[in-house]
Order: C-alpha cells, then structure tokens, then sequence
C-alpha cells in the first residue's frame, strides 16, 4: 500500500498511519494483552466496533505493522501478530502511558500502574523484557 502523507513532517507522517484512537488500542492489546484474534479484540474493554475493528486490522497489515496468518490447527480462524515495525511503537506507546500517569493519575486503571511504574523506573530494560516476552509468544 502506498501511503499519502499530509506533510513532510516525521510526526504528522506517524499520525497519519497510528494516529487513530482504534489503531493504538489494537496494538496495545497486542502488547500488553496478547491478543491475537479478532474475537479477542472485539471483546476489550473500549468496545470497538466490528465494521472499524476488520477496517483498522486490514489498514494495520498493509501497513506492516501487524501480519496475519491462521491458527494452527483451525484454519478458518485469522491469527495477528506484531510485526518488527510493530514492535518498535512499543517506547512511544509507554511514553504515552507515562504522560498519561503524570497528567491523568486519577484516571488510569489499575493494571496500567504496574507496567507504567516499570517503564519509568528502567526504560530500556522494561523494553527489552516486553520484546523477549514477544519473542516467547511467537515460540
């Protein structure tokens, strides 16, 4: 797929392929959930919507960001998995997590606290834990 981009700008060139609410959430589930199949993704907490939930899955494959391949032993079920480009979001989605407990500590749910107090505590090797627990989800 070749992307259109609004400018040359790294950071508006980003927006324009993660920027949406529903692309970030999808991700983060991969994450930090281990979520694979549609039907997990389609039951998180945000309640995406399916027609948008098929819409950003198929955006996120053409853009690299995620592959999709079928389970073993069901080949009618669709699997997903993070893509090296994928994987590389991961300190810019932690980032956005601790801005968010600086700035909206009210607000954040309990099971983000753990993982946003790790980050903050050892960036680098909070990053290279999530990256072998991704390799180990892979076999």
């Amino acid at each position: 797929m070749k992307q259109k981009f609004r400018s040359n700008c790294p950071i508006s060139s980003a927006l324009d392929l993660i920027g949406d609410k529903w692309s970030l959430l999808i991700i983060r589930d991969m994450m930090f959930s281990g979520k694979k199949t549609y039907s997990e993704f389609s039951n998180s907490n945000e309640k995406i919507a399916t027609n948008i939930l098929s819409n950003r899955l198929s955006m996120l494959e053409e853009l690299e960001i995620i592959n999709k391949g079928k389970l073993e032993g069901n080949k009618k079920t669709n699997i997903y998995s993070l893509t090296q480009k994928g994987k590389e979001l991961l300190p810019i989605i932690m980032e956005i997590a601790q801005w968010s407990d600086n700035n909206l500590n009210d607000h954040l749910q309990d099971g983000a606290k753990p993982f946003v107090s790790k980050f903050k505590s050892d960036k680098e090797e909070f990053v290279q834990n999530m990256y072998t627990l991704f390799e180990k989800r892979e076999g």
